[in-house]
């Protein structure tokens, strides 16, 4: 990688910060008040420690992808050793000659990097059959299919809640939007989803990416956010005293939950791209548990004054902060502000994340690409990325479902079941080429055991769900 292309590990760090916690913190608040405060908080810190297990195996299997791929270029002899050495940067040793090729465990370790970056999808082809392959990248594309069909419904319902007459009940869609008018909440709703789509789509047809200032301005808005709704609840708290009550424990809530925190705490798909411009990569998991560590006190410190600050929690915490009645103009402007703040980093990201739903669309069909050149890939693969989530959001409003199949479902086997999967065939492949698997980016959940519980934590998440809905519906 270029050099220009590098970054500080602190700027690095602050980008890991910003991919996790987005627009789905705003949906923790509501499941931790209805699983139970007390509950909520042990499980989000679970929740957290398990999503950082995974991390740290992707970390792994990136390090052994970056073996893997190095050893096949010798083995084919495309570069010989020397040229390996040289074309490695200062984490490597310099001190190695054609005579290498006789692996030992202790010189093959600086095959073990993770300056080329290497997605999932590129581990998955080089480490499982080609059945888990695909099965990788349809659960990729089903998490990001969710995915976009909430940001979809919750720029629909925020808009409808801004614009629409305040009620006391912000999920009944039934009611008319304004008096004397015959427009339900769930007309305008599908309006402005479909607006929202009209919009938004089109930039999936074309290369988009987002630019350096775009993200400084999404991120800025963010925070600001963020820190308003924190000092607004403190100060409620302290004004009015407590208002809400949630319980000690509620099982019934625990889907939602899982699912809200799962989807909070996901980073795992985009981490290759991330971890491999960081100029010093020295401890690096290390450095990432402070970022988890931060996140995960930030999510209690949200949730726990949205809890008790607020009688009753909309699924999308922003909208709680609404202000009607006889608030002041300027508590009218921060309460619009809060409510609409969502909109700018959804509309942002919406484009970005169907470009990536598209392309494993197409990694996935490649052979009929092939065949049906300009169409398939131009026309059809992003209309494909567009609409279904599209007409999804139109047919629902409920982002409390959404979030609890998308979380936990794909969203488990995306951020659980496959870094796990990963890490454990990436040890046997590297252990079988190179005789070792014990190198500085080596997990510290090393321990098979710690493979076997994260396997059986995502199977429980999935039982929670499926249990849930077999009984709720």
């Amino acid at each position: 990688m270029p050099l220009s292309d590098k970054y500080p590990h602190w700027v690095g760090l602050i980008y890991v910060f910003n991919l996790i916690v987005g627009t789905g913190a705003l949906t923790l608040p509501a499941a931790f008040a209805s699983a139970g405060w007390l509950f909520s908080t042990f499980m989000l810190m679970l929740l957290c420690f398990v999503s950082f297990i995974n991390v740290t195996f992707v970390i792994e299997s990136m390090a052994c992808a970056n073996a893997t791929i190095e050893w096949r270029r010798i083995q084919s002899h495309k570069i010989d050793e020397s040229e390996v050495s040289h074309s490695t940067d200062s984490e490597r040793e310099t001190t190695s000659t054609e005579e290498t090729a006789i692996l030992s465990t202790q010189r093959t370790k600086r095959y073990y990097s993770l300056n080329r970056k290497v997605e999932l999808g590129e581990m998955a082809a080089l480490y499982l059959s080609k059945t888990g392959h695909v099965f990788f990248f349809v659960s990729l594309c089903v998490y990001l299919f969710g995915d976009l069909t909430i940001y979809a419904a919750a720029s629909g319902k925020t808009l409808v809640n801004l614009s629409c007459r305040s009620s006391n009940n912000s999920e009944n869609f039934t009611e008319y939007c304004w008096d004397d008018t015959g427009v339900t909440k769930m007309d305008i709703y599908r309006m402005y989803v479909t607006v929202f789509g009209l919009l938004i789509g089109p930039f999936t047809y074309f290369n988009v990416q987002k630019t350096k200032y775009l993200q400084m301005f999404t991120v800025s808005v963010r925070w600001i956010a963020f820190t308003i709704m924190l000092t607004l609840a403190c100060v409620r708290l302290l004004k009015y005293g407590q208002q809400g009550h949630p319980g000690l424990i509620n099982l019934v809530e625990v889907p939602a939950l899982a699912g809200s925190s799962v989807y909070s705490f996901m980073c795992h798909h985009s981490l290759p791209g991330l971890i491999a411009p960081f100029s010093s990569k020295n401890r690096i998991m290390l450095k990432i548990s402070y970022d988890f560590f931060l996140i995960c006190a930030f999510y209690l410190l949200l949730s726990l004054t949205g809890s008790f600050a607020f009688e009753s929690l909309d699924v999308l915490y922003s909208l709680n902060f609404i202000q009607t009645g006889d608030s002041g103009t300027v508590m009218k402007i921060v309460g619009f502000f809060l409510a609409a703040f969502p909109l700018f980093p959804m509309s942002t990201s919406f484009p970005i994340i169907a470009i990536t739903l598209q392309a494993n669309l197409t990694h996935l069909f490649v052979n009929c690409i092939e065949r049906r050149g300009f169409f398939v890939r131009r026309l059809l693969f992003p209309t494909l990325a567009v609409f279904p989530p599209i007409i999804l959001a139109l047919s629902t409003h409920n982002l409390k479902t959404l979030i609890e199949v998308t979380g936990s479902y794909a969203g488990v086997i995306v951020q659980y079941i496959v870094p796990a999967v990963l890490v454990i065939n990436a040890r046997k492949r590297c252990l079988r080429d190179f005789g070792s698997i014990s190198h500085r980016y080596t997990s510290p959940f090393k321990h098979y055991a710690w493979f076997c519980f994260v396997i059986l934590w995502a199977l429980l998440c999935i039982i929670f769900v499926t249990v849930d809905f077999i009984i709720n519906h």
